[in-house]
């Protein structure tokens, strides 16, 4: 079931559109995205650098600058421990950039996903005393970490931790009391005390607030750093981190610099996987360059992604980039056979019946269980953990829907959990095995979900004739870019719209190719790159088996539907023509 929904914002958007040099339609789609007033649609548009806030506004970040000035001087062997995803990849490559560009003695540390876990824990503290580490700095994990680094603390060593998580806390009679970890330092803009104006920031943004103030601590020039945001940009995306306020300026800083970015790994990466570097978008690093780096920490070592970064040669680079595509290849085949298995136990079990799907997969690979979860939370639209069997019970991660407070919802069954942490969208979480049923039932009785919570709401921006979809205004969309949580692409939609044939293409039969036709008697193609067994279906069902076939035999009659679509330009052997990508249809 899906909700189409017509967004009507009201704005002045032909003088918004005169002081701003766009068309009245871009304001309309501008409003639609909850920017308002001149000074925030001037950011939205024009947004640089010199509109980032001050890193030192967060809570303990002059503590933090002071210790690592004062470790740096007294040359303290320095360790960071980052996390094994593309956030944490891209957070510890710079804190160890940073660090090192002030002569700091430092290396890094990153937990193998299958031994240690996710985040801090006292193996990491174990290696870093045997290392005669001094100071362990901490990036997208360590909020949660509270008996670790009390641990660490026990050993006499310093201990800062940056990170971007929720802060964990005990709920009683309604009152919050959250559980800060015993560190030096806490540098994490989710603090309810911290000051700094956004809270939405990765990790790697927070290690890059960390090292551009230490930098100006240092006397050092903070314009030096500036590389750096092409990282934070790979991160916010990879982490899928909704591009807003700073986020927004961090991700189109940084794809412009990635387009001629002077870091080897990358380069090679880039064009081991067939990516234009000229062309570069968001959508690259979501779909292609992110998820290689996700797979070394999913099926490898996130080390080996971080050496990529730290490549000196070309030809180390290729090496490394293609072993990381490999991976990613391998990951794929084994994600498609475990989403399918997944598939298989909500059809044909009481699963389906219930609001949070909790999926126990055994034999899949725990890398792949926040995948598999996001993919079951695409197809039933309601909250999803997929838990596998670990070495010391059971673990897994958590997908959420918009309406469902994922780490609210763990934290209302943590007496059942042995450790768990995250955000309102995604969480991660493990627990005795004997404890899984019990879960399931208190994570659905605990819910607070309503039936309407669970009905997806598709938001148009406005209505749009085929007649508009012009080389010309898809030019004007640019400006709205980068897309991704938080700024999606516009939806345009289009009703009583007459479907006159339909081809299926690619070499896994998995695009359908439809000549369409509004109200208005504009013809245009029409691309659709979803569940095509689905719509094939959906036609069967609503038009008959009869028009179903005249449809594939390009004699469409009488199939009439509204579409959701975004415009788009077709480019072959030179020409180019405006067509429409189908999102949803009805």
């Amino acid at each position: 079931m899906e909700n189409w929904v017509l967004l009507r914002k009201g704005a002045d958007f032909q003088r918004i559109s005169k002081k701003f040099h766009i068309s009245p339609r871009i304001a309309s789609l501008i409003r639609n995205r909850e920017v308002i007033g001149d000074e925030a649609v001037g950011k939205y548009l024009y947004g640089t650098i010199a509109d980032l806030y001050d890193g030192m506004l967060m809570k303990d970040m002059d503590k933090a600058v002071s210790i690592l000035c004062e470790k740096i001087t007294n040359k303290k062997k320095i360790r960071i421990i980052g996390d094994y995803d593309i956030d944490g990849i891209q957070a510890t490559y710079i804190l160890m950039e940073g660090l090192k560009a002030l002569e700091a003695i430092v290396d890094s540390d990153i937990p193998d996903r299958m031994k240690d876990g996710y985040g801090l824990n006292q193996n990491l503290i174990d290696r870093a005393l045997e290392a005669d580490v001094d100071t362990i700095v901490t990036c997208d994990n360590g909020i949660a970490a509270r008996n670790e680094i009390a641990y660490a603390k026990s050993l006499c060593m310093t201990v800062i931790v940056t990170d971007h998580h929720e802060v964990p806390y005990e709920e009683k009679e309604n009152e919050k009391t959250f559980l800060l970890p015993p560190a030096d330092a806490v540098v994490d803009p989710r603090q309810e005390d911290c000051a700094y104006p956004f809270k939405g920031l990765c990790g790697a943004a927070v290690a890059y607030k960390l090292v551009e103030a230490l930098t100006e601590a240092m006397g050092r020039e903070v314009d030096e750093l500036d590389y750096l945001m092409e990282n934070v940009a790979i991160a916010t995306v990879g982490d899928v981190m909704e591009l807003v306020d700073e986020n927004r300026i961090f991700v189109k800083q940084g794809l412009e610099m990635l387009k001629h970015t002077r870091n080897i790994g990358l380069r090679s990466l880039m064009e081991c996987t067939g990516v234009n570097a000229e062309n570069l978008n968001a959508y690259h690093i979501g779909f292609v360059l992110g998820p290689c780096m996700n797979a070394s920490g999913r099926l490898d070592t996130a080390k080996r992604a971080l050496e990529l970064l730290n490549a000196r040669t070309g030809k180390e680079a290729d090496v490394l980039a293609g072993d990381l595509k490999a991976l990613n290849d391998s990951r794929k085949d084994m994600t498609a056979h475990a989403v399918e298995q997944a598939f298989i136990q909500v059809e044909n079990t009481e699963l389906k019946e219930q609001d949070v799907l909790v999926i126990y997969m055994p034999d899949c690979h725990e890398s792949l269980a926040g995948i598999v979860a996001g993919r079951v939370r695409e197809k039933y639209y309601k909250p999803v953990f997929v838990l596998t069997k670990g070495e010391e019970g059971i673990k897994g991660s958590g997908r959420s829907i918009e309406t469902w407070h994922m780490y609210e919802g763990l934290n209302r069954c943590s007496h059942l959990l042995t450790k768990f942490g995250g955000h309102k969208m995604a969480a991660g979480l493990s627990m005795k095995e004997e404890n899984l049923e019990e879960f399931r039932r208190e994570i659905n009785a605990r819910s607070g979900i309503q039936k309407e919570d669970l009905v997806e709401k598709i938001a148009i921006d406005m209505q749009l004739p085929f007649s508009c979809v012009t080389e010309s205004f898809i030019r004007e969309l640019y400006v709205l870019e980068p897309f991704g949580k938080g700024n999606e692409k516009p939806l345009f939609a289009q009703r009583q719209v007459d479907v006159k044939s339909a081809r299926i293409l690619g070499k896994n039969q998995n695009v359908l190719k439809l000549r369409v036709e509004d109200a208005g008697r504009t013809e245009i193609d029409a691309m659709y790159f979803g569940d095509v067994k689905g719509f094939q279906e959906y036609v069967r069902a609503k038009f008959g088996e009869n028009s179903y076939m005249q449809l594939f035999r390009g004699r469409g009659n009488g199939i009439t539907m509204a579409f959701t679509y975004y415009p788009s330009i077709n480019e072959y052997q030179g020409i180019k023509t405006p067509q429409i990508v189908i999102q949803n249809y009805k």
